[in-house]
């Protein structure tokens, strides 16, 4: 049977380039990685590194092993973690992340309620957006994030990760308040083709929004700002600099701007997921989990 602790050197080898680098997240000598690297590959009659005075590279063979080990590593991970859950949680960290928006509605009032029903757990928390936080949680560095994406927009790539739908919320059309119509029917983002857009910083990928909304609805925006978070937004649209779309729970009362429905296109939402690693919720993050949904609930009810 091969040795989990060389397996996860080979793998670290691949993560980081060098027998050096692996050999600090295991915190040995580089020698003494070289060898247990030159044992695993004796015990499987293969060579798996090509080395050089300077660099080394996994062979075809060695690839295929680190592919293999990465989930063999991550179920050994989770099987410590079981055992440890089993002993009461009465240790161990769990590290979460989530956007802005979800952070200061629902998360940290739950990490908060966390802390108090289990102290002796370490809680860390990132404040990240998804698309940073879905590598870091397919890497093992993030236990849980609560992330999401625009429904019915690109996704994201979710490989070796698994989601669980928190909340599906949709999206408004935030509009200065001069431009507001009477009467407070669901509005096509087409009537607002001449005006101008505040839009993400980010013009493609899972995360924008506004550009694809647009363009479904058959026209291409004029973008009269990008900026970074929804108070921004919100009040750029109030100092009319244009109009833009906000999840209902960025949607806050501001003067100057109010909020329309959106109907065409239809079915603009934000879908808010708890995502972990496939295999990856301990009983510590299934009751953290169980925190979160209780937090929304109470926020969304």
């Amino acid at each position: 049977m091969l040795d989990p602790h060389r397996l996860a050197l080979l793998h670290d080898v691949a993560v980081t380039g060098t027998i050096a680098g692996a050999a600090a997240r295991a915190g040995c000598t580089a020698a003494a990685a070289s060898q247990q690297l030159s044992s695993l590959e004796r015990d499987l009659g293969a060579a798996l590194l090509e080395r050089s005075a300077r660099s080394v590279r996994l062979t075809e063979a060695g690839r295929v092993l680190a592919e293999h080990a990465e989930p063999v590593l991550a179920s050994l991970t989770e099987a410590e973690r079981a055992v440890r859950d089993v002993a009461g949680l009465r240790g161990g960290t769990i590290r979460v992340a989530a956007f802005a928006t979800a952070g200061t509605s629902f998360v940290i009032p739950a990490l908060a309620a966390f802390r108090r029903r289990y102290p002796d757990i370490d809680l860390r928390f990132t404040e990240l957006e998804s698309a940073e936080a879905l590598p870091l949680v397919r890497a093992g560095e993030i236990d849980l994030a609560v992330t999401h994406d625009y429904a019915p927009l690109s996704r994201p790539n979710l490989r070796g990760l698994a989601q669980r739908p928190l909340y599906r919320e949709p999206l408004l059309l935030a509009v200065p308040r001069r431009l507001l119509p009477t009467e407070r029917e669901p509005v096509s983002l087409a009537d607002f083709a001449d005006a101008g857009w505040v839009a993400a910083l980010t013009s493609t990928g899972f995360q924008a929004v506004v550009e694809p909304a647009c363009r479904a609805a058959g026209f291409e925006p004029r973008i009269s700002g990008r900026v970074h978070s929804y108070p921004m937004v919100l009040a750029m649209v109030a100092a009319g600099f244009g109009v833009s779309l906000v999840p209902q729970l960025a949607a806050g009362a501001q003067r100057g701007l109010g909020y329309l429905p959106v109907g065409q296109p239809q079915g603009l939402a934000r879908q808010i997921h708890a995502t972990t690693r496939v295999g990856g919720r301990s009983t510590a993050v299934q009751r953290l989990l169980r925190c979160i949904t209780e937090a929304l609930t109470s926020k969304t009810s």
